[in-house]
């Protein structure tokens, strides 16, 4: 069994998840302060809670694929988790993956329920696409 943590970067908020590239089977986990002075390390424990063999981080590509400042922020924190958890660790695009959180939640919870959920079912969302575009294999690392 292969599984993986999603992770929904923001500079506020991380939205983390859990999934089975097996079965593509992915469960919201919870946020994270962004300023969590031992982020990396929190998110290392999740990693061996769920036991993952890697982290996925949502890549906020431009329209254009090019890097904006946004995804340069999401690359360096995919670099220093690497380097922090000795864990493969990539990048996917996460291009609408707020939208898709978004219309996954719709008529379902309060506005302060989406708002405590969102980055988690982002996150989901992203390690689905993830599977489902054959991510383990071609995604690509923060170093490259």
């Amino acid at each position: 069994m292969s599984r993986w943590l999603g992770i929904d970067h923001g500079v506020k908020r991380i939205g983390v998840a859990v999934g089975d590239a097996a079965g593509a089977i992915v469960t919201p986990l919870e946020h994270l302060s962004a300023s969590d002075v031992d982020l990396a390390g929190r998110i290392a424990k999740l990693a061996a809670e769920y036991d993952a063999v890697g982290i996925v981080v949502g890549w906020p590509l431009l329209a254009d694929d090019s890097e904006g400042p946004q995804a340069r922020l999401a690359r360096r924190f995919a670099a220093d988790l690497a380097e922090q958890t000795g864990l493969d660790v990539r990048l996917w695009d996460e291009r609408l993956s707020s939208f898709e959180a978004d219309e996954r939640m719709k008529g379902r919870y309060t506005r302060k329920q989406k708002r405590r959920r969102h980055d988690a079912v982002a996150a989901a969302t992203i390690l689905e696409d993830f599977f489902n575009g054959d991510g383990p294999a071609s995604a690509t690392r923060p170093a490259d």
